[in-house]
Formats: C-alpha cells, structure tokens, sequence
C-alpha cells in the first residue's frame, strides 16, 4: 500500500470497477436504508477503534459513514 492512499475516503478497493459499493447500495436500495447501514458502520468502526491498532484511521472512516449518513458525501472532499 502506497503511503499518499485514502484509505478512508477512496480505499483502492472500493474503487476498483465503475461504481463503488456504496453508490450500488444506494441504488438497489435507497437513500435511506443507506443511512441507516452507514449509522451502524460508524458505529463499528468506533466501537473497536481501539482494539485494532488504527485508532486514528477508525475513527475516520466512522466519521465518513456519519457524514454520508446526513447527505455530505466525503468523497466529493477528495
């Protein structure tokens, strides 16, 4: 893994065909299941924050879950 890579807004792999998993789910399932799906990622992510050794990063990608979560698409930052 390259060092200058967006682990937490543009991970490679969610990147690696036209649509990100994301914007599938979205589309299969609608906007607001989506915000309930991210609601409960970013609460994973802080749940175990601590115990993986990637604080910083964990704590990252809840925060992009909770801003998609709301309309604000981190992505659109990058």
């Amino acid at each position: 893994m390259n060092d200058d890579q967006d682990m937490v807004n543009s991970p490679p792999h969610y990147s690696d065909s036209n649509i990100e998993c994301i914007d599938a789910m979205v589309a299969a399932f609608g906007a607001e299941h989506v915000k309930h799906f991210c609601l409960g990622n970013a609460f994973k992510y802080i749940w175990r924050a601590f115990h993986k050794g990637k604080e910083v990063e964990d704590i990252r990608k809840a925060i992009f879950y909770l801003r998609f979560a709301i309309g604000d698409d981190p992505r659109k930052d990058s």
